[in-house]
């Protein structure tokens, strides 16, 4: 986990632009992956509910694991997106930073 933060601040945010790109590029995954994500999770939960064994059985678990993972995969977006927010707020806001 170390060597990938390191890799992110050498390569992405020491460069400006990339970071701007990364930053919109992890807005847009971030969006998709939280479309509908909650009324999905609502409407699984029901068939579960309704239909217990059987809409495991149906394709529901398999359904559930898929919505969980796109959640983890937003946050991650999430998370990239704030990093870059954070480098690039504080490159336009402090006049001491020369980058």
């Amino acid at each position: 986990m170390a060597a990938i933060k390191r890799w992110f601040h050498r390569i992405v945010l020491s460069r400006l632009w990339l970071s701007y790109v990364v930053m919109t590029l992890a807005f847009f995954g971030f969006g998709l992956g939280t479309l509908n994500l909650f009324f999905l999770l609502r409407a699984n939960g029901a068939l579960l509910l309704d239909h217990g064994w059987d809409g495991l059985m149906d394709g529901g678990a398999m359904q559930l694991a898929e919505l969980l993972v796109s959640g983890f995969v937003a946050m991650a977006a999430y998370v990239v997106f704030k990093a870059c927010e954070y480098r690039l707020v504080h490159w336009l806001a402090d006049p001491r930073d020369s980058h």
